[in-house]
């Protein structure tokens, strides 16, 4: 059976959101949550771990006592102003840098998985081999907009130096925006500098260029850690991208309602705001939301649930409250390839948009709650986040789309397919999915019946096979390898094991 051929893609660019956010709840219902995170954090506080942070809340006018943090509310208010509505990601080709804010949207690929599956392979262990793999395919999607997370954690690589190797594979592999996990400062001090050195930046110049995102998950409920403090720190030090985003499932770690929910998140999430804006005021920040529920008789995350959506159009509402940026995600649950992943993630992806969304994370390749990566489900997604981008394409109506020539020209009882009309635009006009198969079912049970996963595994060995690396400077590259190498002797980062 002969390879498919490349698809043809839309061309790498952000969708914009024309329609006009959805409003689950009215202005007095968003207020009603913002004042009842302002009397969680007031009366009960946030724990953190880290004394520095807990001296930098303290320098700002909170009261700390223990480890345990407590704002008034119009310290809050005061807080919360300075963070900026909108700015640029700048990604190592600035063809593909992204606005943050506004109407602008953007699709990330998933992140963090610790296992990996395929059709031939099935599921295992991360590894560097399928996280390099995952990157170019992320490098051949135009739909997928940048890197935020390593699509599978390269266990392979000792946990000491991934973070060195894996950076280097992000910003060689690719050239799109891309982060840093914040596990610890030197981590982020490490990517950072990479970042700044792929770029060709001086440092006075990467402080004015957000060119590196983090993404920051509290320990719900109301705590946070040391590691995610001293991310919020370095990367707001250095004018970096802060993305916080509270992992509270209504159920488990949250009330079980979704308003509770959600007055729990915002009350997190506002933390984080506040500690990005202490650091540096006016660096930029993005409000994360990810609550969703529980399955109640096994405790297991549920995702693309109607609570879900619920949650992810209010948290939008919420954002916007801030004028901030927001980031919600395709998440599913499914275990494999099937009819329930592609309606748990359609359901996410219209949440996402339905919510005014500007960065969708996890928006291709997600499965089983976030536990594996797959790379069928990677290309599928790729293929509805162009559907979803088409979908928001304007609507022309003007003369020639009217088409009251074309429609004389054919006259009652004719065909259009081959009108003059039609044959100017027929290559253009709709979008051709990469994955659907619309022939007739005696030609598809002739071609072997053919389904959707197995289509998405033979475009992935395409992709693969076409992929070209992004160029790069030989001294730029050189000058990223020499800081690995040194960085690598001196041991990298600490580690408890």
């Amino acid at each position: 059976m002969s390879r498919p051929r490349v698809p043809e893609q839309r061309p790498f660019d952000q969708p914009r959101l024309r329609r006009e956010p959805t409003r689950l709840v009215s202005d007095d219902q968003v207020e009603a949550i913002h004042h009842a995170s302002l009397r969680i954090l007031s009366e009960l506080g946030m724990k953190v771990l880290d004394p520095e942070t807990r001296s930098v809340f303290g320098g700002a006018g909170a009261t700390v006592d223990g480890e345990m943090v407590r704002f008034e509310p119009a310290l809050v208010e005061e807080l919360i102003t300075t963070a900026p509505a909108q700015f640029t990601l700048h990604a190592r080709n600035p063809a593909h840098d992204l606005v943050m804010g506004g109407d602008h949207l953007s699709f990330a690929a998933v992140n963090s998985a610790p296992n990996v599956a395929d059709l031939d392979g099935g599921r295992r262990a991360g590894n560097r081999h399928d996280y390099q793999n995952l990157l170019r395919l992320v490098q051949s999607l135009t739909s997928i907009h940048f890197t935020p997370g390593y699509p599978v954690e390269p266990i392979d690589i000792h946990a000491s130096v991934r973070h060195l190797d894996a950076t280097l594979d992000l910003l060689t592999l690719t050239d799109k925006a891309i982060h840093v996990y914040s596990l610890g400062r030197q981590r982020n001090v490490d990517a950072i500098e990479m970042a700044r050195i792929a770029r060709g930046l001086t440092e006075a110049e990467l402080d004015e260029q957000p060119s590196i995102c983090t993404i920051i998950n509290t320990n719900s409920p109301l705590t946070l850690d040391v590691p995610m403090s001293h991310g919020i720190i370095e990367m707001s030090r250095r004018n970096q991208v802060v993305c916080v985003t509270p992992f509270t499932l209504a159920g488990a770690m949250a009330p079980i309602t979704i308003a509770g929910a959600l007055a729990q998140q915002n009350a997190e999430a506002l933390v984080g705001l506040m500690l990005t804006q202490i650091v540096r005021p006016g660096s930029p920040f993005v409000y994360g939301s990810f609550t969703s529920n529980v399955d109640m008789q096994s405790g297991a995350p549920a995702f693309g649930t109607p609570e879900y959506w619920k949650a992810t159009v209010v948290g939008g509402q919420l954002a916007r409250r801030y004028a901030v940026p927001y980031r919600s995600s395709n998440a599913c649950a499914a275990n494999a390839v099937d009819a329930q992943a592609a309606y748990e993630s359609m359901f996410s992806i219209w949440g996402a948009v339905d919510a005014g969304t500007n960065w969708v994370q996890h928006g291709a390749g997600w499965m089983e709650g976030g536990l594996h990566v797959s790379f069928e489900k990677m290309l599928l997604d790729a293929d509805l986040l162009h559907m979803v981008s088409a979908s928001l394409d304007p609507l022309v109506v003007d003369e020639e789309t009217l088409a009251l020539d074309a429609i004389a020209e054919v006259g009652p009882g004719g065909h259009f397919f081959g009108a003059e009309h039609t044959q100017a635009r027929y290559r253009t006009e709709f979008y051709r999915p990469m994955v659907s198969d619309w022939r007739n079912f005696e030609a598809w049970a002739e071609a072997g019946s053919p389904e959707a996963a197995a289509k998405a595994n033979e475009l992935v060995k395409a992709f693969l096979a076409e992929y070209e690396e992004p160029p790069m400077d030989e001294a730029v590259r050189e000058e990223l390898t020499d800081f690995v190498a040194r960085r690598t002797a001196e041991g990298g980062v600490e580690v408890d094991y």
